[in-house]
């Protein structure tokens, strides 16, 4: 009987040591990314893209939302997007700030686009800012910014436009650079997806970067065939609304497929 007893203890010795082995072989979780890193990572890609896809040139500035707190936004210092790397990208709070600036680090002059339309629209958690030439006489005209296909449907509830000369009540040299004018771009922007500015650019906003930066690649696109289809007659046949509401339900569904592609053209430049 003892040497049972002693055979079932030894036994449960060697199960319990085999047990504890287990548990402290057992690899461990995989860390997630932090979310402020990624977001950094994704406004260079998105700096990059919109440089390779000719979009802007040394001028034109992305910025998301920052994850970790919505009262921030994160935004390069200023340089050319196609140069942006994740050392230049500064935590901007909502009056266009940025605490502890290395000193001889210039910010962008129109980094009060991005925090007047981040206090406006909580729903907004990515902003581009171009001077695309094609949209500029859309701008200028009265000539309405209108979707002549389905890729550039969202802009069918209308591109309003932003003169600064009324805002300002004089002259400027037309940037955006002041609290207050920040103020009056984003209460022209209003509940829409993007605002052309008269002679200077546009601003394009979106629930993340690759919805801004896809709306920042199709509306210019929309621009030029536009163009080229009043060039060629009169009866432009534009998408109606029920058409846009249908086309834009589904673009908004497929965001990540043309992100991946692009994505993929900027990686190791």
């Amino acid at each position: 009987m003892m040497r049972l007893f002693a055979a079932a203890a030894a036994a449960g010795v060697a199960l319990a040591a085999s047990t504890s082995a287990r548990a402290q072989t057992t690899p461990a979780a995989t860390p997630q990314p932090d979310a402020r890193a990624k977001a950094i990572e994704d406004v260079v890609a998105a700096n990059h893209i919109l440089a390779e896809l000719g979009v802007v040139d040394g001028y034109g500035h992305v910025s998301v939302r920052d994850p970790s707190d919505p009262n921030k936004f994160l935004l390069a210092r200023s340089q050319a997007p196609e140069l942006v790397t994740s050392g230049d990208v500064l935590v901007h709070d909502l009056d266009g700030n940025v605490a502890n600036l290395p000193a001889g680090v210039k910010l962008y002059l129109e980094r009060f686009i991005h925090a007047a339309i981040y206090r406006a629209r909580p729903d907004v958690t990515a902003i581009v800012h171009d001077h695309a030439p094609s949209l500029i006489p859309f701008g200028i005209t009265g000539v309405p910014l209108r979707p002549v296909y389905h890729m550039s449907s969202f802009v069918g509830g209308g591109v309003p436009v932003f003169d600064i000369r009324k805002a300002a009540g004089k002259a400027t040299d037309m940037l955006v650079k002041t609290p207050e004018l920040g103020k009056d771009l984003a209460q022209t922007l209003g509940a829409h997806p993007a605002a052309l500015m008269r002679g200077h650019g546009v601003v394009v906003v979106g629930r993340d970067l690759q919805q801004a930066v896809f709306r920042s690649v199709y509306i210019e696109l929309n621009a030029r065939l536009q163009a080229q289809a009043m060039a060629l007659g009169k009866n432009v046949i534009y998408l109606d609304a029920d058409e846009a509401r249908q086309a834009e339900e589904f673009n908004n569904s497929t965001l990540a497929r043309p992100w991946a592609l692009w994505l993929r053209k900027v990686q190791g430049k």
